[in-house]
């Protein structure tokens, strides 16, 4: 077998899970209620502003999506032991890791791309001007922000030998980088280490980009600059270089594709006996 292969036998398991479809359609029903909400309550309703309030819905709401897809993709089949038979087909594990990613990658993605045909259609129904390109920019920005997600899963599975240390894991990981980033903890926490403890007198922007560092979830709110225009909302109108969206980019990517690396590097030193 092959890593096509793993991830043709992979899809047949994962989309039985019922609660894949379902954090799917939540999201779908997200962007068909802030999209009907804008153009219902504003006399000269806009597609900016409906994307904006679903960027902020969508930065909580992908990587649970992500997450419940893939966490158990590996750990799942170690605890099992199942994980044995795939490796005796045979696959290395490689195919195994990179099987999996693919195939969570491809069910996250689609989920997305229906909710965004389902907004795209409701904005040419309900707006005067739809800005499809807009939607097309934030469709793939929001893609790239999920794959992140499912690049630490499938790392976090792939390094742990239990259902539950996989769990355990991922809650953690979705609990600092995304609850604490979006309500503000993780930049107290951040300023707090540097400022107050180490003395470095960095600024908010400097804070700013660490927690980019830390957390796809603000690198990928900062990176909506991409799409929006600048000053629009809450952006600001000039930003330094090192919190411009491409290298927002640069960091999603990173993500993307670290975390699936040390997953991979840790499954093949496993011991699966």
């Amino acid at each position: 077998m092959s890593t096509v292969a793993v991830a043709r036998k992979d899809f047949l398991d994962v989309r039985r899970a019922k609660i894949v479809w379902f954090v799917g359609v939540l999201y779908a029903l997200f962007m068909t209620l802030l999209v009907f909400v804008e153009q219902s309550t504003d006399s000269a309703p806009s597609v900016l502003d409906a994307l904006w309030n679903l960027t902020a819905a969508g930065a909580m709401i992908i990587p649970l999506i992500a997450l419940v897809t893939a966490y158990l993709a590996i750990a799942g089949e170690r605890e099992s032991g199942s994980i044995k038979y795939v490796l005796s087909i045979p696959n290395s594990r490689r195919d195994v890791v990179l099987g999996k990613f693919v195939t969570r990658t491809a069910v996250v993605s689609a989920s997305i791309v229906v909710a965004f045909v389902v907004g795209i259609l409701l904005a040419i129904l309900w707006y005067p001007d739809p800005q499809l390109d807009i939607f097309g920019q934030m469709a793939a920005l929001t893609i790239l922000y999920a794959l992140t997600y499912v690049a630490v899963a499938i790392g976090i599975s792939a390094s742990t030998a239990s259902r539950s240390r996989a769990m355990g894991a991922s809650i953690a990981f979705f609990f600092v980088t995304n609850v604490l980033s979006l309500f503000g903890p993780l930049q107290l926490a951040i300023d707090y280490l540097a400022n107050d403890l180490l003395g470095l007198e960095i600024s908010v922007n400097q804070i700013v980009f660490l927690q980019s560092l830390i957390s796809p979830t603000t690198a990928y709110v900062n990176s909506t600059g991409l799409v929006f225009p600048d000053g629009f909302n809450t952006i600001p109108m000039e930003l330094p270089w090192f919190l411009q969206g491409e290298t927002m980019l640069v960091i999603l990517v990173a993500w993307l594709v670290v975390p699936l690396a040390l997953g991979l590097w840790r499954f093949e030193r496993a011991d699966l006996g």
